[in-house]
């Protein structure tokens, strides 16, 4: 039974078969009796000011194709704005702040003065070059 119309009586509307035949079909879509599917047919027009002899202009299913084209063009600008800035800063960013490993030079070196120096030049003797 219809919620709230339980204890009102029935009419009789005159259709054409093939019309009542198409609205019994959509009623069954719709998952509610006759009365209450034709009901919320009525509640729908009434309430988005619509007439059945009125073009509504845009369908549905126009107006979702150019959102979904907005949509792609704003997701679009978004992947080329993370591949031109968002990237390329992160990576600066990271490298600036990644922490170089520290060499394991002890601070302060001794240097050895025991060292013996090399000669590289000699002066000639005159000794040598008598005998």
């Amino acid at each position: 039974m219809d919620k709230g119309y339980e204890k009102e009586q029935f009419t009789t509307i005159s259709f054409k078969v093939s019309v009542a035949d198409k609205f019994r079909v959509f009623s069954k879509k719709m998952g509610a009796s006759n009365s209450m599917t034709l009901l919320m047919m009525l509640d729908f027009f009434e309430t988005n000011n619509l007439s059945p002899k009125e073009s509504i202009g845009p369908t549905v299913h126009t107006l979702e194709n150019l959102i979904k084209k907005r949509v792609s063009a704003v997701i679009a600008i978004l992947r080329d704005m993370e591949k031109s800035q968002t990237r390329p800063t992160v990576a600066m960013m990271q490298s600036l702040f990644q922490e170089a490993e520290p060499k394991n030079k002890p601070l302060l070196v001794e240097k050895n003065r025991v060292e013996e120096k090399k000669v590289r030049f000699q002066e000639k003797r005159d000794n040598d070059n008598q005998t």
